[in-house]
């Protein structure tokens, strides 16, 4: 597992932890409040995914999450917005959890960013949301 820090505040543990994949796949599954170096280290492994392929697909999968620490929201946006130029970079988004405001909020996202194709998966679904974001591209 990497990535994983503690909240001083609450003394509650939150973690990330990339799951090993396809070179071109950036999978990860997310707990808790997501901290800046929680970000800082998902956008360096979405960038070096994008510098190595054309295509970049993704996996996330959500347990007990709680979101994206509100006094860090700035930063993520400051380094989300450069992605703005690189959507059409990304072919699969494949989502699994079984909370209600993150498969709402990943169904908002998708209609905001029509060129990007994404599905949401419950947690019994797991595996099949893996080969699906893994699926070789239709020639």
């Amino acid at each position: 597992m990497t990535g994983c820090s503690e909240s001083t505040q609450n003394m509650e543990i939150v973690m990330h932890e990339f799951i090993g994949n396809r070179d071109d796949v950036l999978a990860v599954v997310v707990s808790g409040d997501i901290t800046d170096e929680d970000l800082a280290s998902m956008m360096d492994r979405v960038n070096d995914a994008l510098a190595r392929h054309e295509t970049v697909h993704v996996y996330v999968e959500a347990h007990e999450f709680k979101g994206i620490q509100i006094s860090h929201l700035p930063d993520y946006v400051k380094d989300a917005f450069p992605m703005v130029r690189k959507l059409r970079r990304f072919g699969r988004v494949a989502v699994v959890t079984d909370e209600p405001w993150v498969r709402i909020a990943t169904r908002l996202e998708s209609a905001l960013l029509p060129g990007i194709s994404y599905r949401v998966f419950d947690s019994r679904k797991r595996d099949d949301a893996l080969a699906w974001v893994q699926e070789a591209p239709r020639t």
